[in-house]
């Protein structure tokens, strides 16, 4: 009689992959500051994510064993500027770009490359998004901090045309978006070394210097003088620190403490709202954040201070 012989199930495990852990260490490995964003998302799972972006092997471990979170690189701190070339949507372009034949962010920049009679910076490390938008990553200059930008608006480039600079972040090769209920990947489509960003895109996306503030002359005192300027630097300097995703909300909590100065008539309210709005226009370009979003909630946080005045006491 012939038997069969019984098969047991192997006891032995399996290896588990993280895929979006790997990308996460592909990216640190690089030299690249990562934390991680949400699931299919491309927003911060994290506070303060600039500061805590993070090289170390064992902290990027830790978070992405959690969850299989999307992997962000801060720009800043990784020594990047990188040129976000999306596809055309949305509102047609502003009316210096209108009569241009416009089907992507690639034929602006082209365009731009060749008004400054530069060739085009396309051989540098790529990756192309699930929208296919194109990110090409460029060596950022040192010692000098660039501008976020949005499309055309305010100083920025051209329309269909973002850029990740200091403040800014990006999504990394591997992370995965869900388009139409499937999952598609950031993919490295150019792998090449990064190319330095050449100095006809420096120009433009170095801000220019700020303007010095005056100090505040007020007739009741100079303690009070000094109470209200270290208010003002300490709200400016919170609302310029602002982390992704609590821009809105610092700028305005940041307004009403100004604010309750400006309601106890010990602060100007034009000179609030200069010093704020300085401070938020680093912030510009990044999760498309514009000026005129700085200003509503500059505008609304005042308001709210000055009905409730601040009562000051500096006689101890």
């Amino acid at each position: 009689m012939t038997t069969t012989p019984i098969r047991r199930r192997s006891t032995q495990r399996q290896p588990v992959t993280r895929p979006r852990l790997e990308a996460a260490l592909a990216a640190a490995r690089r030299g690249w500051p990562v934390f991680p964003l949400y699931p299919f998302s491309k927003r911060p799972a994290v506070k303060d994510w600039e500061n805590r972006a993070t090289r170390d092997e064992a902290e990027i471990a830790a978070w992405w064993e959690a969850a299989p979170y999307n992997v962000g690189v801060a720009c800043g701190p990784a020594g990047l500027v990188v040129l976000d070339l999306d596809t055309v949507h949305g509102a047609p372009p502003p009316e210096d770009w209108a009569d241009l034949d416009l089907t992507h962010g690639r034929d602006v920049l082209r365009i731009l490359a060749e008004r400054a009679g530069q060739p085009d910076p396309m051989d540098t490390y790529t990756v192309t998004s699930p929208g296919d938008s194109e990110h090409r990553y460029l060596e950022a200059p040192p010692g000098v901090e660039l501008r976020n930008t949005a499309g055309a608006a305010g100083r920025g480039l051209g329309p269909y045309l973002d850029v990740r600079a200091s403040g800014g972040y990006i999504v990394a090769a591997g992370s995965v978006r869900r388009i139409n209920g499937k999952p598609r990947y950031y993919r490295i489509s150019r792998d090449v070394p990064l190319a330095p960003l050449p100095q006809w895109l420096i120009t433009p996306l170095t801000p220019p210097p700020l303007p010095e503030r005056e100090p505040v002359r007020l007739s009741t005192g100079r303690r009070i003088d000094a109470y209200v300027q270290k208010a003002l630097d300490e709200e400016a300097d919170r609302v310029a620190r602002a982390g992704s995703g609590t821009r809105a909300d610092i700028t305005f909590k940041a307004a009403a403490k100004l604010g309750e100065l400006v309601g106890a008539e010990v602060l100007d309210e034009a000179v609030a709202v200069e010093a704020l709005l300085l401070a938020a226009r680093v912030h510009v370009g990044v999760d498309r954040w514009t000026e005129n979003e700085a200003l509503h909630h500059i505008g609304n946080g005042i308001a709210r201070g000055r009905n409730n005045p601040r009562v000051i006491d500096l006689s101890g």
